[in-house]
């Protein structure tokens, strides 16, 4: 193991910057993912039943109360779209946003499966202790994206019963 090699504060360094290249690079490469990639749910982010079109995230976690204060870096990368607010209104908008929180969700997903990572130079307490900084960082971000997107789906159902009833 490395930890045998670095001296404790070095290997606090290196973990505080491991997570920063985690994130970072899981966030460019989702935001590399191109759209046709992200046109529908895997079976990774497809709707479970408990979720209930993203009722669960709002009656259980009352997720509608905290979702704002987190910060929100989708425009980070050039090209990159914010999910502050739907891009627009009409049937593209709503689409271009369910893709932006699954490319988000995706990302999040990554950083989250590098967790196990810190079991290459960490005490087995600090990987554990780690990784759990990594679920608790990212399951709250995965679960507004699923929230959103659930929420996005069923009015981009709506505009599109409207517009074929026109």
């Amino acid at each position: 193991m490395l930890r045998l090699v670095m001296p404790q504060t070095v290997t606090i360094v290196v973990d505080v910057v491991a997570w920063g290249v985690f994130h970072a690079a899981t966030g460019y490469a989702a935001h590399r993912l191109g759209d046709e990639r992200l046109s529908r749910d895997g079976w990774g982010l497809r709707e479970r039943p408990f979720e209930d079109r993203g009722r669960w995230y709002r009656r259980r976690l009352r997720i509608h109360r905290w979702k704002d204060r987190l910060p929100e870096a989708g425009a980070l990368f050039e090209g990159g779209v914010s999910k502050r607010e739907l891009p627009a209104l009409d049937a593209e908008g709503l689409e271009l946003f369910v893709r932006e929180t699954r490319r988000a969700e995706l990302g999040h997903w990554w950083a989250l499966w590098c967790s196990p990572l810190f079991v290459l130079w960490n005490p087995p307490l600090a990987a554990f202790l780690l990784g759990a900084y990594g679920v608790l960082v990212n399951l709250p971000f995965i679960a507004i994206q699923r929230y959103n997107r659930f929420r996005t789906e069923a009015l981009l159902e709506r505009v599109s019963r409207r517009r074929r009833t026109t």
